[in-house]
């Protein structure tokens, strides 16, 4: 296998800088909430409309994207990154249209943690944030509110939320954990299992509260209503978007894939901005 050459912070910067590749990390405070659903059908919705995207399953546990969709890559990342298996072996292509890998198994989450194999590691990540348009990453954070891998605490940091009081008290306390680790910078939020107009009022209502208690940003990057269609789909291994196009959830998907993607298929930085108002 090529040994990787990639300087890791060389590969934040490329991450950081311009009209580059975007990396998502995507957290819940809740496995009720299903983000491994979510995942699945944003990542087909941006394939759908022309984006190479790449979801990376960085739970390292039996609750993450590719066991529910009941799929094992050939490798794991960590094993490229020890020189085991090439790096083709751990892209999987999705029939959705997507593609997914795997970051490690729970079993290794502690090998991750030392130096050398970190470092290994984001390097193998850097070289997929070259390949890809966009990386969705199913991320949990650790015991200490740490991220699976260092590099992804300056993506950008999506909590979801669904429209139940403990889930938003949750995801609020999540993102003060984060606020805490991290200093102040923005984090987006994905309301789910509501309707536009109560998904609106639960952005806002922590918008207020963030900006008030934490003097933080918190942007929306739209809602997933209550749908029975994305749980059809899901059982025909497919997407909602594909298997259902006029459902309310394909609808919601295919917005938020538009806010993502410009006309030349790359991700449009400015469709994010800051402050932006509630839309789906």
């Amino acid at each position: 296998m090529d040994k990787f050459q990639f300087d890791q912070a060389e590969g934040l910067r490329r991450i950081l800088a311009g009209a580059k590749p975007r990396v998502f990390s995507f957290l819940s405070p809740s496995q009720n909430d299903d983000k491994s659903a979510v995942l699945v059908n944003l990542c087909a919705s941006l394939a759908r409309a022309g984006s190479n995207a790449l979801l990376l399953d960085a739970s390292m546990s039996l609750h993450g994207t590719a066991e529910k969709m009941r799929v094992t890559p050939e490798a794991t990342l960590l094993e490229v990154a020890r020189g085991e298996k090439p790096l083709d072996d751990a892209i999987l292509a999705m029939n959705q249209g997507f593609n997914l890998a795997v970051l490690a198994g729970p079993a290794f989450r502690q090998a991750l943690r030392h130096s050398n194999q970190m470092q290994r590691v984001g390097d193998v990540f850097d070289t997929l944030v070259q390949q890809f348009d966009v990386l969705m990453v199913d991320a949990v954070l650790d015991a200490d509110d740490a991220l699976p891998l260092p590099v992804l605490a300056e993506s950008d940091i999506v909590v979801q939320v669904s429209d139940s009081v403990a889930s938003i008290k949750a995801a609020y306390a999540m993102i003060k954990r984060l606020h805490e680790q991290m200093g102040r910078r923005p984090f987006s939020i994905l309301v789910t299992a509501a309707t536009e107009q109560r998904a609106q009022i639960v952005y806002q209502n922590m918008a207020q509260a963030a900006s008030r208690y934490l003097a933080i940003s918190l942007d929306s990057i739209g809602f997933v209503p209550q749908d029975d269609y994305m749980t059809r789909a899901a059982r025909l291994g497919r997407s909602v978007i594909d298997a259902f196009p006029l459902a309310g959830a394909s609808v919601a998907f295919r917005r938020m894939a538009e806010r993502f993607i410009c006309s030349d298929n790359r991700l449009d930085c400015g469709m994010m901005a800051r402050g932006s108002s509630f839309s789906a």
